[in-house]
């Protein structure tokens, strides 16, 4: 089963980003930032999201990323599927913060239920074989617009959708060239997808006999 351990953003500005998460999400181990100037310009082809249990841990969430600098993509609003809002951090990556509740059933926990790392691919379909030739088991699919991976507890799940698809969810252009900013950590080892996103293993501590 998928285990995705840790997202690295790579960041221009390291201590303003560190200073950013802490203020915003919390997430800690399962979030990690490195310094990067690898050249990247639009849409960076994914974006996060934080799924939540009702509509006021939305607004929370959402309130202190504005707090601590983020910028509004698409403001906090009910729809079909639920209650949502897009932002957009510091460094340039792009937090869907959302539930499927359409009404509060008590007071803001701050809870985050789960953390989900979308993909914006160039071909669905394509890259759905990438992936489980790779290990990843598929627990959704919806044809070439929508596929969703098996997770372990705990850990980030993940999922893709076609680029355009994504950036209209995110309520950005689908425009966009250079480097993702962004590396995977999971236990199906290390290679590059078909998009140009890295994965990496685990670094495994040692201690001398």
């Amino acid at each position: 089963m998928t285990t995705i351990d840790t997202l690295t953003l790579e960041v221009t500005d390291l201590a303003t980003a560190e200073k950013f998460y802490a203020a915003a999400f919390g997430l800690g181990s399962r979030l990690a930032l490195r310094q990067s100037d690898s050249p990247t310009t639009g849409f960076r082809a994914f974006h996060i999201s934080l799924v939540v249990s009702q509509p006021a841990t939305v607004d929370s969430l959402i309130g202190s990323a504005l707090a601590a600098g983020a910028t509004v993509l698409k403001p906090a609003a009910k729809s079909l599927w639920g209650y949502g809002g897009v932002v957009e951090a510091p460094d340039g990556t792009i937090w869907k913060v959302a539930t499927s509740a359409k009404r509060n059933t008590g007071p803001d926990t701050g809870q985050i239920d789960d953390l989900i790392l979308l993909i914006g691919a160039d071909d669905v379909a394509a890259s759905k074989q990438f992936y489980v030739d790779h290990g990843l088991k598929v627990s959704r699919s919806f044809g070439r617009k929508y596929v969703e991976f098996e997770a372990a507890p705990g850990s980030v799940k993940f999922a893709l959708y076609s680029r355009k698809a994504l950036a209209k969810d995110a309520g950005v252009s689908p425009d966009g060239t250079g480097s993702h900013r962004l590396a995977v950590t999971s236990n199906h080892g290390a290679f590059t997808d078909p998009d140009g996103f890295p994965w990496t293993a685990p670094v495994l501590s040692s201690s001398a006999g």
